[in-house]
């Protein structure tokens, strides 16, 4: 069998992506069981250095036009793309991102074959591939770390404003050794404060939420049911030496426009027949934590208008943080005006003029806004990311990418997220030609 050539592509999207697609390990692994040759391009930045992947048995170079695969981990960019290359990355197009459209019509042009991981998906469409838990993680201690901030902004003294960025520990069990030395003090540090209790709320269930969910573990912390805030008198009745996890589920956070009963499948297939029923747990909040997926059609939680209603009123006085770390333009959280970077996750939104001001200061909630949000954990997310990905490797190598897509002999999962196959959009994926036209 010929002996193919897979090339590993180099971040450059952001000083702070650090990530691989494949690591050291996963490249040993398949070149121990696959007639291939693994090229990567040399990287000063990247978590896995140069010399490890030397003596994991890649080739180092600097031009990957050789390679019949081409691996990433963020978008190529468009002078980039290559003609008749597969290519293997999240592209942001499926959802006809106006900002990747001119890449999207670059690969149909230059005839490639595209591979998305946010499409590699089981039979019943749960996502196989994936950074998400390290979203929740990293979001859940950068939002832990604005709260902190926020304090400090205020002029009281807290122990959350010890309390860094994700990025800026040296690995994620760091970060979580420094939560739980924190956890031990704050039980009577919270007892000593004023005011009602801190409550955290996060919107979803899945992989994102179960991250954050992680993080607010190693502190001393309390589930209680969304409905429990609601009950008169609920904070008056709870103990001060501990923080408050309430985690939101559909029912939670919508009701039929028509006044119908809640159906959660019902919702899936149709939720613009929904609308949000949120509002009444905002001023119940402390730092409102977002881990849904949203679309268009999707009502939106938190609107520009409530704020603007509630702030002046003094309604949300306990709401600090909105910690957003789905990140929709505008979309679950409206007052979400524009994604952040790593060195500087924070803007206030101003209720009364919908302005929005970097920092942590000012008349309004601090929204927590990074868009790459597992680049924070490289190490660990790339390894559990490789980890997933590389049992497919073996059949991705061998497979005879020169076919008609309906007969490309690879598996049922990896075929599920080929959106182009030689300057074509595959039948999934042909309703994306709208958003070029």
């Amino acid at each position: 069998m010929t002996q193919v050539r897979l090339g590993i592509r180099r971040e450059d999207k952001s000083p702070f992506e650090r990530r691989v697609p494949l690591t050291p390990t996963a490249v040993r692994e398949l070149l121990a069981v696959a007639p291939v040759r693994v090229l990567v391009q040399p990287s000063s930045n990247r978590i896995y250095t140069d010399e490890e992947y030397l003596r994991a048995g890649a080739d180092l170079h600097e031009d990957l036009a050789a390679s019949d695969l081409v691996f990433a981990v963020k978008e190529i960019p468009v002078t980039l793309i290559e003609k008749e290359r597969r290519y293997f990355f999240f592209s942001h197009t499926i959802k006809g991102q106006p900002y990747n459209m001119l890449l999207l019509r670059r690969m149909l042009e230059q005839k490639v074959t595209l591979v998305d991981y946010e499409c590699i998906v089981d039979e019943a469409g749960r996502r196989l591939v994936f950074f998400g838990p390290y979203a929740g993680l990293a979001g859940m201690i950068d939002t832990l770390a604005a709260y902190g901030a926020r304090l400090e902004w205020e002029g009281g003294s807290s122990l959350f404003s010890r309390i860094q960025p994700a990025y800026r520990y040296a690995s994620l069990a760091a970060a979580e050794a420094e939560l739980r030395r924190l956890g031990a003090e704050l039980p009577a540090a919270l007892a000593a404060a004023d005011g009602a209790p801190l409550v955290v709320g996060i919107t979803g269930y899945g992989n994102v939420s179960q991250g954050a969910q992680r993080i607010l573990a190693h502190l001393p912390c309390v589930e209680v049911d969304p409905l429990d805030l609601l009950q008169p008198g609920w904070a008056e009745r709870q103990r001060r030496d501990r923080l408050y996890k309430v985690v939101f589920h559909e029912e939670h956070m919508f009701r039929r426009r028509d006044g119908g009963s809640f159906d959660l499948q019902d919702y899936f297939s149709h939720p613009e027949q929904y609308e949000a029923d949120f509002e009444r747990f905002l001023p119940h909040l402390t730092i409102l934590v977002n881990a849904i997926f949203w679309n268009e059609r999707c009502p939106r939680l938190v609107t520009r208008e409530a704020l603007a209603r509630l702030w002046p009123a003094g309604v949300l006085e306990k709401l600090k943080v909105i910690g957003d770390i789905s990140i929709d333009i505008e979309g679950a959280i409206e007052c979400s005006l524009k994604a952040t970077h790593s060195d500087a996750p924070c803007y206030v939104y101003e209720p009364a003029s919908g302005e929005i001001t970097m920092g942590v200061a000012g008349d309004g909630p601090v929204i927590m806004a990074v868009d790459n949000l597992p680049c924070e954990i490289p190490r660990e997310s790339s390894d559990e990311f490789s980890r997933a990905l590389a049992p497919f490797l073996p059949a991705i190598v061998k497979a005879d990418w020169n076919r008609p897509f309906a007969e490309l002999d690879l598996p049922a999962p990896i075929k599920r997220a080929v959106v182009i196959h030689r300057g074509e959009l595959t039948p999934d994926f042909a309703y994306m030609r709208k958003f070029l036209d």
